[in-house]
């Protein structure tokens, strides 16, 4: 692809030897008068990968210009920019690399140097983008061989309970569902859904004998039943690159009203994406088939998300988990969650 260069001078001798020079060296050139003909342009096209800008311009120069391109929320905000200057002064150069001028061309320019450092210049620039695209493309592959290892030991953590298959990915997804609608933007969301895989994390501890027991459980076994946040928050707690993972694994048995446990947790002190996993844990447990019973009655579920907004639930996320309710109509969320 042919480099666009961005010229804006307001002298036309310089906007045309300009031109011409970078024209012959095989760059398309587009030129503009003033520091605001280029800002009107910038609202509807695409950018370029550099801009060769003067400082002193009527009306706009170019440190006011640099300072608009700034505040866009297109590519033009990280264009580079190259200023074009007759001033020698040391202030003038510091003052237009602290504003994010890459470099400065000193006027009048030799033509062969002129083209020579554009032309470095334009290489310079589309290296570090193929670099960025090249961090960013292993981020994801990172990011992706982590979901696909997180999947399999949520799957494997699942597998102990004979009732309960599918249940991290089911609660992962509620999870995610709630916090979208609440307005989490999409990195948010995809921290919760892992969060939400890894939430049972600590049955890892509990014996198989004690998940799968068919009748109700003795005080004894339910204690050790209690272990399993407190487990999983120390096992995560040791990803140090992602800390707040364990926040879903550690509190997402905590009550609003601080009658849950392990740390008897109230309120805003739990962390609010364990408050939003503990409404989700709390509808798969009750639309899930278990030991001692069936799925219950999704009014019966209703009914009892209702009951718990406020003692245990947070209202705000209890209420969006009640209109995800409402909104299925056929109670078919259970076997096809959001996301799934």
């Amino acid at each position: 692809m042919i480099p666009q260069i961005v010229v804006v001078d307001d002298d036309p001798i310089i906007l045309k030897n300009t031109w011409n020079t970078l024209t012959d060296a095989g760059f398309k050139v587009i030129i503009f008068k003033s520091g605001r003909a280029l800002l009107e342009y910038t609202q509807d096209n695409a950018a370029p990968d550099l801009i060769l800008m003067d400082i002193n311009m009527p009306e706009m120069d170019g440190f006011e210009v640099i300072r608009e391109l700034g505040k866009s929320e297109t590519a033009w905000k990280n264009t580079p920019v190259i200023f074009l200057t007759a001033n020698e002064d040391e202030d003038t150069e510091t003052r237009g690399l602290a504003l994010g001028a890459m470099d400065f061309i000193r006027k009048p320019f030799v033509v062969s140097v002129l083209v020579l450092r554009i032309k470095h210049a334009v290489e310079l620039i589309r290296l570090q983008r193929d670099l960025e695209s090249m961090v960013d493309e292993k981020t994801r592959e990172n990011e992706n061989l982590f979901l696909h290892v997180v999947e399999s030991l949520a799957d494997a953590i699942d597998a102990k309970d004979n009732y309960t298959k599918g249940h991290s990915g089911r609660v992962a997804s509620y999870s995610k569902d709630i916090a979208a609608r609440y307005g989490y933007d999409e990195k948010r969301q995809d921290k919760i859904f892992m969060m939400g895989l890894l939430h049972d994390v600590g049955k890892i501890g509990v014996p198989d004998e004690v998940i799968n027991k068919p009748g109700r459980l003795t005080d004894e076994e339910f204690a050790c039943i209690k272990k399993h946040p407190a487990i999983g928050g120390k096992i995560l707690g040791n990803i140090r690159e992602m800390p707040e993972l364990q926040a879903g694994a550690k509190w997402h048995h905590e009550r609003y009203d601080g009658k849950g446990y392990p740390e008897g947790l109230s309120g805003e002190d739990i962390p609010e994406e364990a408050r939003i996993i503990a409404v989700a844990d709390a509808y798969d447990a009750m639309t899930s088939k278990r030991s001692y019973r069936d799925a219950l009655p999704q009014e019966v579920v209703r009914a009892e998300i209702e009951k718990g907004k406020g003692s245990q639930f947070d209202p705000r996320f209890a209420d969006i988990m009640l209109e995800m309710i409402d909104d299925d109509k056929d109670y078919l969320m259970r076997d096809d969650p959001p996301d799934k």
